[in-house]
């Protein structure tokens, strides 16, 4: 009898050709990723799914019986049509098989099933061309009472279209007759006390439950494992940071001079946050710490003051922007912080791959000599030509645009240099505990005075036709005032497919109506517009031209911006007093207000239009009331999860972590990853080596890959 550990390889346990199918549909390469693929339902032999319902189509999976079965010549050409009708009492729905006669002598009136396939439609009918199916084991049911037999559960998994449920089905049986011991990730103590079942019990019972009283504790039992794994794992990784020697970095009178000139108080939870950062600088291993808040709360001035920290020995700071323009816009609001007196020592650099060669070669020059100790920059920071002369900090600016892999490329460049990574899109806690749980994540709250704050209004255009003109204008009336507009548009051109210029994170199907140039070209006919200066700014420009429009922007030459996603983060306009976004609701809640957070920066109050057509009370058109509704992005931030569901919210650059959470979940089991982090913090302070503990460290290696420990090493 073979016995096979979670390591051991598939094509061992199940066979070559099923291992190399498993491997293109699901990416599994030994016994322990098959067994994380757990059923996504189970279905009894007595419980027929409503054929009625099907949705035409989409792939299914159905239990039911075969009505009859029957062949016919094929017109035409030679072979037989199989055609075969199945029920469940609600409904019928034909299956049809093409040259396959002997396929009647198998599916027999009375037999009941599992079937699966795309729904397609014959002549008003339902139907399934050359379905996958498996018939329930007739001489079985002989030996088990009618009532056993429809108690079973029948564990249906996710499949693909080349993989179906119950030839996963088949591999998990084949690999649970000889499936050995089972490493077991909790402490003994801490898993009698929460009433839970071994490690191997708990993935017999939720792969072959024996009924469905078996099911719910198997899950509760996995859903432990996976949240104490991961965060044990978040945790040994800040262990590991924790064991690198940093250079301390003591303040100085750069520093001083720097907070001497202010020309404003800082805010209580900048002083806070500063010197918890002051703090990690002087300390014995590297920072890593998350700064979350609001647009406009001051987290580039808790950024700049660390990096005059850095700068005082000598050691450089290297921020990576998302865009260009704002990398450009951050080199010139340090350039003024710094003022006269600190700028030309520090020499605030700006980088990127679009700069002319003569005017990027210098840049290099000067960061790898050491001189700047400031850089700024895009991706052109990765570079391999780009190396620095002593990188103490990195700071990442919006921390989810970037994949973990940029931003290790980036910390590689130094030696152990301390992190910090902000972010103006409110991270939930459960969010921040089970994501960025190896970072130290700090809050700033309080908004700096003398902001007139700003008013949002959803103008359903789709049931107030008369209210898109209405749009234009007020805009026309604010500018008028002396004030300036944004125009933001979900594409460059909507007479185009693809030509998206920053993804927008919730676009719904369907193409666009308002691109830039759509927009830009009905304010150029429009006769309130014939005296206001309209321009427009996208991604595909080039960078020069880019920086040019912000910069004209910026100084008033330009009374309305027409753009795309470009404006998102960083742009600082303090006159831009109104934000109109067209077909808002194919933005997502966070991209929405960090859209708004453009406006109702100085005295001038900020108004947000959020122009929709979408249908009330659809997902779409709620994200768009979520967010005139409330200017708190912390609350905003859980209706995000609450609307997408954490799949979204992870997003693509916390991949690693995601494509671990098989069945748990963020926001409903928040209680229960509390604790889990609670024990695996109690019990790595008491064995950090995991020597005591091997079923752990067996656990964190199988189910938290090499590919995934390296995304949460890169956080």
């Amino acid at each position: 009898m073979p016995s096979y550990s979670l390591a051991t390889p598939l094509a061992e346990a199940v066979g070559d050709t099923l291992a190399k199918g498993l491997r293109r549909a699901f990416q599994m390469t030994t016994v322990g990723d098959l067994m994380a693929h757990y059923p996504r339902r189970f279905a009894s032999r007595g419980q027929l799914t409503p054929i009625a319902q099907l949705p035409v189509g989409e792939l299914v999976t159905i239990v039911a019986e075969v009505l009859s079965a029957t062949t016919r010549q094929m017109r035409g050409r030679r072979g037989e049509i199989v055609e075969v009708l199945i029920g469940d009492g609600n409904g019928t729905m034909s299956l049809t098989f093409f040259g396959q006669s002997w396929r009647v002598k198998d599916l027999r009136a009375g037999r009941q099933g599992i079937f699966s396939g795309k729904v397609g439609e014959y002549r008003g009918q339902k139907q399934l061309t050359h379905p996958d199916y498996e018939l329930f084991d007739d001489e079985g049911t002989a030996r088990l009472s009618a009532e056993a037999w429809h108690n079973v559960p029948i564990p249906i998994y996710p499949a693909t279209s080349t993989f179906s449920s119950w030839q996963v089905k088949r591999c998990v049986d084949q690999v649970l007759t000889g499936l050995g011991e089972v490493p077991e990730p909790l402490p003994d103590a801490f898993r009698a006390a929460q009433g839970l079942l071994d490690a191997r019990t708990a993935l017999v019972r939720m792969h072959a439950p024996e009924s469905f009283d078996q099911i719910g504790p198997a899950r509760e039992t996995l859903r432990m494992h996976e949240a104490f794994v991961l965060q044990a794992a978040l945790l040994q990784q800040r262990q590991f940071v924790r064991m690198m020697s940093a250079t301390a970095r003591p303040a100085g009178d750069l520093l001083e001079r720097f907070d001497a000139a202010l020309p404003f108080e800082r805010t209580p939870d900048q002083r806070t946050v500063g010197d918890r950062i002051a703090a990690d600088l002087v300390g014995e291993w590297p920072m890593n710490r998350l700064v979350q808040g609001e647009v406009g709360s001051g987290k580039t001035l808790v950024a700049l003051r660390a990096m005059l920290q850095v700068a005082q020995s000598g050691g450089q700071s290297a921020l990576i922007a998302p865009t260009e323009v704002l990398a450009a816009q951050h080199v010139r609001s340090m350039a003024r912080m710094l003022g006269p007196a600190l700028a030309p020592e520090l020499m605030p650099t700006l980088l990127t791959g679009q700069q002319p060669a003569a005017e990027r070669r210098r840049a290099a020059l000067r960061v790898a000599s050491g001189q700047a100790r400031i850089v700024v920059g895009t991706h052109a920071l990765l570079s391999e030509s780009t190396t620095f002369a002593d990188l103490g900090l990195v700071v990442v600016d919006e921390q989810h645009r970037f994949g973990v892999d940029q931003r290790e490329t980036l910390r590689a460049k130094g030696s152990s240099p301390h992190v910090l990574v902000l972010t103006a899109t409110p991270i939930p806690r459960t969010v921040a505990m089970t994501v960025f749980g190896d970072l130290d994540v700090s809050t700033i709250r309080t908004m700096p005075g003398g902001r007139a704050g700003i008013s949002t209004f959803v103008a359903p255009v789709g049931e107030k036709p008369g209210w898109f003109a209405r749009v234009w204008e007020r805009v026309a009336e604010e500018v008028r005032l002396g004030r300036q507009a944004f125009v933001v548009c979900p594409a460059i051109d909507a007479s185009t497919e693809t030509d998206e210029d920053e993804p927008v994170e919730e676009a719904e199907p369907g193409r666009t109506r308002w691109g830039v140039l759509q927009a830009a070209g009905l304010l150029e006919s429009h006769p309130d517009y014939r005296d206001i200066r309209v321009q427009i700014l996208h991604g595909k420009m080039p960078a020069d031209e880019k920086d040019a429009v912000m910069q004209a922007f910026a100084r008033g030459d330009i009374d309305v911006l027409v753009a795309t996603t470009v404006v998102e983060v960083g742009v600082d306009v303090p006159n831009a007093s109104t934000m109109v976004i067209l077909e808002a609701d194919r933005f997502g809640v966070s991209q929405l207000h960090q859209l708004r957070g453009r406006v109702g920066r100085g005295a001038v109050p900020g108004l947000c239009i959020l122009v929709t057509e979408a249908d009330p009370y659809t997902p779409a058109r709620a994200r768009v009331e979520a967010v005139a509704a409330t200017t708190d992005g912390f609350e905003l931030a859980e209706v995000d999860l609450d609307l997408r569901g954490e799949g979204d919210v992870l997003g693509d650059a916390q991949s690693g972590v995601r494509s671990s959470l098989r069945l748990l979940r963020v926001v409903a089991d928040a209680d229960l990853i509390a604790t889990a982090r609670a024990e695996a913090e109690r019990l790595l302070a008491e064995d950090p080596a995991l020597d005591r503990h091997p079923g752990l460290a067996a656990a964190i290696s199988g189910r938290v890959s090499h590919r995934e420990r390296a995304a949460l090493a890169k956080n």
